[in-house]
């Protein structure tokens, strides 16, 4: 399961926000991804602001970029809001690549 979920998280990191030039999971919009014993997988992602002009497709390219791998069954994402997304939730890199380290 840890390899699926390293390819899940490589998959995941092809996605970039349309205004920021960082990856969606570098930007800590993941906030957990759950792989069953039958290879369903259930992701819970974040959007900067519920505002955010990607909120229609952005979970859905999540959805189809992770079903595209062989071992995923069925994909299942669900948006939250709480705990709400802050620029602490960024990794280091994404900080630096920002200018903001």
């Amino acid at each position: 399961m840890k390899l699926l979920e390293e390819k899940i998280v490589e998959k995941i990191s092809e996605i970039y926000d349309p205004e920021i030039p960082v990856n969606i999971y570098e930007l800590g919009l993941i906030y957990d991804i759950i792989i069953d014993n039958h290879f369903n997988v259930s992701i819970t992602m974040t959007l900067t602001s519920p505002n955010c002009p990607v909120a229609e497709t952005l979970p859905k390219e999540v959805e189809e970029k992770v079903a595209t791998l062989n071992s995923v069954k069925n994909v299942a994402v669900s948006v939250v809001f709480e705990p709400p997304w802050d620029k602490d939730m960024m990794s280091d890199e994404a900080k630096l690549e920002l200018g903001m380290l």
